[in-house]
């Protein structure tokens, strides 16, 4: 199948999920994710309606970005993980961060941002599983987290940074239903977040689930969902199959 027809069947399917969570389907995001993939694939996705997608190393999108430049109205995320001596890169050429994890991090991002006179939006990013392998803010018993805690009391001076909710990937099973209870947990931290009305946070974005399990965190309340494999196959083994990062 082509990519339009992937990109329809993944929009009906999340509009199947959104209706039986009673949630309207047109305030759910859906994110096309380009990891290993080549520019053609992105106007493919392109010409079928699709304007938001998600990179995961700065040096693959940078390569990408110069064939893309013609593309109006096209909104590039970072979803993997950024170490912090490639933050000005990633502000400049992304239009959010989805995977913050540090205060050092924010940091360095608010500081690029301010230099690039634009305010950057940016997701925290959770570890819900405490998998060493990956990155985010390990939460063993939210919100009883030191790093997440610190990252919020800042908000308020890092004033190039939009800080819109929270990310995050669960640890994979082969049954998507055993992702459900970590979608459940990231849910539960961003509505206690919100909660407390802090200054310079906003818990609007909750961006949770992927190709074999979205539609089990749309249920659970994702209001943004990453869908690579399902729109555009099984990853290439071409030049861009070299990145690593998140896993979608």
């Amino acid at each position: 199948m082509s990519i339009a027809d992937n990109l329809a069947r993944v929009r009906q399917r999340l509009a199947d999920a959104a209706r039986r969570a009673g949630q309207p389907p047109e305030e759910i995001a859906l994110m096309a994710v380009t990891k290993a993939f080549p520019p053609e694939n992105i106007r493919e996705a392109y010409a079928a309606g699709q304007r938001l997608f998600g990179e995961n190393r700065v040096q693959e999108f940078a390569e990408k970005a110069p064939a893309l430049t013609d593309l109006s109205g096209i909104d590039f995320h970072l979803i993997g993980h950024l170490q912090s001596n490639k933050a000005a890169k990633a502000a400049h050429i992304f239009a959010g961060i989805d995977s913050l994890d540090s205060l050092h991090l924010a940091e360095k991002l608010n500081a690029a941002a301010g230099k690039a006179s634009k305010r950057l939006p940016v997701l925290i990013e959770i570890n819900v599983g405490g998998e060493q392998a990956k990155s985010g803010i390990h939460v063993p018993a939210p919100p009883d987290s030191y790093e997440l805690e610190e990252l919020l009391q800042a908000a308020p001076r890092l004033e190039h940074l939009k800080f819109c909710g929270l990310m995050t990937i669960p640890p994979f099973t082969e049954d998507p239903e055993g992702a459900r209870p970590y979608f459940r947990l990231l849910r539960r931290l961003r509505d206690q977040i919100a909660a407390r009305k802090l200054p310079g946070v906003g818990m609007d974005t909750l961006s949770m689930g992927m190709s074999h399990d979205f539609e089990i965190a749309i249920e659970e309340g994702a209001t943004c969902v990453r869908v690579g494999t399902a729109i555009f196959g099984p990853r290439p083994g071409s030049e861009w199959a070299h990145s690593e990062g998140t896993e979608t």
